[in-house]
């Protein structure tokens, strides 16, 4: 066992570890309405060929509203508040700081947040004990985001704010040959993304922001033996076929959003913030 969670804990830490690059800075003209990005590198639109247009930069593009991406590569939720945010002019202030300050400003249309798969998510899935670290890492990362969260509620009481959650990429880790017991990887992440999205979407709502359920968006809580044909690996789950369309784990192990999937994630970033409820979907987070 111990081997097993060696070689895929190396695999993911490659693949998230941090980064001082960051997305490509966008030019804001004057008196421009703003959208700030706060997060890891799925707000930094990085791959595995470098950094490129991700949904923040869509985001912005779509909604004509000027990017302020203060993301990180690698970033924690602890990091949000700790470590510089990774944009020209942050000057030493942390993404919560600029972000708060660029608020002060009153030009925020919109403030999307993406954190915690570096705190717990990808951590916990290879750990030996996956709902024992989860459990324990819960704590912080919602301190974390309720930190944030009530530093921006202090300084634009009526923003809009959009908070995501993730694909379960490790249900690609059952067509992916190089993850040794892939299936069983795959079957543990269900539960463990489940209790994570419980637990931070209800966090994200006691400040009055919308939640964007990326996992739920992918398939995520489908049961593994709703079965579908992929064209490349046969008939797998179809929450296993969504994950392998929308991310680049089931062929390169690696965890970030395909061009198609961050259009997705733009999509539904888009429509939460003009208040358009999310498309009906069977698969979502149950209920304790």
């Amino acid at each position: 066992m111990r081997r097993f969670v060696l070689v895929l804990a190396c695999a993911v830490t490659v693949l998230t570890a941090c980064s001082p690059s960051a997305a490509p800075p966008t030019i804001v003209e004057a008196g421009q309405r703003l959208y700030v990005s706060v997060g890891d590198s799925y707000a930094t639109g990085v791959g595995p060929n470098g950094t490129s247009e991700g949904f923040a930069q869509i985001v912005a593009r779509q909604s004509g509203l000027g990017l302020v991406n203060l993301a990180c590569n690698g970033a924690t939720s602890a990091d949000l508040l700790t470590q510089e945010a990774c944009e020209p002019e942050a000057a030493g202030r942390t993404q919560v700081d600029e972000a708060a300050d660029t608020l002060r400003s009153g030009q925020v249309d919109l403030v999307t947040m993406v954190i915690g798969g570096n705190d717990l998510l990808e951590p916990c899935a290879v750990a030996q004990d996956p709902m024992d670290c989860a459990t324990s890492a819960f704590v912080d990362t919602k301190t974390n985001i309720a930190t944030a969260l009530t530093r921006f509620r202090e300084v634009a009481p009526n923003v809009k704010i959009v908070g995501l959650s993730y694909p379960d990429v490790f249900l690609g880790a059952w067509v992916n040959p190089a993850l040794p017991d892939g299936e069983a990887l795959a079957r543990t992440s269900v539960a463990l993304y489940e209790d994570f999205n419980r637990e931070i979407a209800a966090e994200y709502a006691k400040f009055g922001a919308t939640f964007v359920d990326v996992t739920g968006m992918t398939g995520g809580y489908g049961a593994l033996t709703e079965l579908t044909e992929d064209p490349k690996y046969g008939q797998i789950p179809a929450s296993v076929a969504e994950v392998c369309a929308f991310t680049y784990y089931c062929d390169d192990t690696d965890v970030h959003p395909t061009p198609a999937g961050h259009q997705a994630i733009a999509d539904a970033v888009i429509a939460a913030g003009r208040g358009t409820p999310p498309a009906p979907s069977s698969h979502t987070p149950p209920t304790k």
